[in-house]
């Protein structure tokens, strides 16, 4: 099967493509509301995307220079658009307000807001939240340590950093996935890394790019956990993003008695893009602990991995994922309060969960708190459940992935 276009790819070709110079053309494009969300700022500040019979997506860019928006920058759900969006349009010397919907309101946007503001952008929140007001301007560089690993505040900084004077640089001590960095480089950035520091000279224009955007592994997820619940399973993901900085989730199935055969792999772009089989070994479905920078390193995947906890032989701990009670949901919250209705035992902590393995689940109302991973977690959890479960806001799962119901389906009845 092939798999929408990588969500965390999509937002970052659409944001550059509307700032470059000259027509982006874009295959695979992701189908989630979240990149499409993306692109409608893009248009708000001047860009021109043209969506073609053929699925694809082409980007004519402002050449450097955003307009004033004649309306305010709707983000709708996505916190990737509304971070990464307000670093990109710091250095233009407008106001624009960026604002979303209820659930993205309640989304923690300081974290973005100091470094800006470092650079000299005056960015007004409301109570650390959206909506945000960015009055831009000329900016300085600035040296970030990131005090939480977040790829969303480093691509901030660093997109904010490409149009300052100056070369900004910035240190990770837990490495965040790394798709701005090859983005950035696709459309003719210069930019360093040493060790755990990354650095950005200020001033440099970008060029249109022709990308294919390689499937999703996020959405990936849910189908390589399904094929885990199931012993006599086989599943093919073709042109999947292998990218080393989000392919510890396969790391992850492997240790969870997954047997992953790499078909064949090529580079586009930075990224790495491959087809993968998935079956499970003989006497697999193992437990495992998720913690430290592993745990930041798949915070997405981690609902889905705890939803199938229940069924390993040993049972799944993830500890250090505070930063998930911080999402579209508290995701710690609401995975507990879930798998308790379909009859598990577990044990909740501030920064994580511990399931015990060897349960067996019956099915039962689920409370999606319409949020999209909740909603298609539970749906795997319910494949081996007895009885039938009822998903409440399963629709959300369109933020991310429309096409997540139908291909369960098919997937499902073979």
């Amino acid at each position: 099967m092939t798999l929408p276009g990588d969500k965390s790819i999509s937002h970052r070709y659409a944001m550059l493509a509307g700032l470059a110079e000259g027509t982006t053309r874009l295959s695979n494009f992701s189908t989630g509301e979240d990149p499409h969300s993306s692109l409608a700022c893009m248009e708000a500040l001047g860009a021109t995307v043209v969506k073609k019979d053929d699925g694809t997506i082409e980007v004519t860019g402002v050449g450097g220079n955003f307009v004033q928006p004649k309306v305010d920058l709707d983000c709708g759900n996505s916190g990737s658009t509304m971070r990464m969006l307000a670093g990109l349009i710091a250095p233009h010397p407008h106001t624009f307000t960026l604002i979303g919907d209820h659930s993205l309101t309640l989304r923690p946007m300081e974290r973005i807001r100091k470094p800006l503001s470092a650079m000299g952008a005056r960015i007004d929140l409301v109570e650390g939240h959206a909506p945000i007001t960015v009055h831009g301007g000329p900016l300085k560089a600035i040296d970030f340590d990131t005090p939480i690993p977040s790829a969303q505040v480093k691509t901030a900084v660093l997109f904010a950093g490409l149009q300052a004077e100056g070369t900004t640089s910035l240190t990770e001590s837990v490495r965040t996935r790394d798709h701005s960095e090859h983005a950035l480089r696709a459309f003719g950035a210069t930019l360093n890394r040493t060790g755990e520091k990354l650095s950005i000279p200020g001033g440099q224009k970008l060029k249109a790019i022709d990308a294919m955007v390689p499937g999703d592994l996020s959405s990936a997820a849910f189908f390589l956990c399904a094929a885990l619940l199931f012993p006599e399973s086989n599943l093919i993901l073709d042109s999947i993003g292998m990218n080393p900085t989000r392919a510890s989730l396969l790391d992850v199935i492997v240790a969870l008695g997954g047997k992953i055969k790499v078909l064949n792999v090529e580079e586009q772009h930075g990224e790495l893009i491959g087809t993968i089989q998935v079956n499970v070994a003989p006497g697999g479905f193992n437990g495992t602990t998720i913690s430290g920078a592993l745990s930041a390193q798949i915070i997405d995947e981690l609902p889905v991995l705890a939803a199938i906890a229940p069924y390993t032989r040993d049972g799944i701990t993830i500890r250090d994922a505070k930063e998930l009670r911080i999402k579209e949901s508290d995701r710690i919250a609401l995975v507990a309060k879930n798998l308790k209705a379909m009859g598990a035992e577990l044990t909740e902590y501030e920064d994580g969960l511990s399931i015990p393995g060897g349960q067996k689940l019956h099915g039962a109302a689920i409370d999606s708190g319409t949020d999209h991973r909740i909603a298609m977690a539970f749906a795997i959890a319910a494949l081996r459940a007895s009885g039938d479960t009822e998903i409440h806001g399963a629709e959300a799962a369109a933020i991310s992935f429309p096409e997540f119901f139908p291909l369960l389906d098919t997937l499902s009845q073979r």
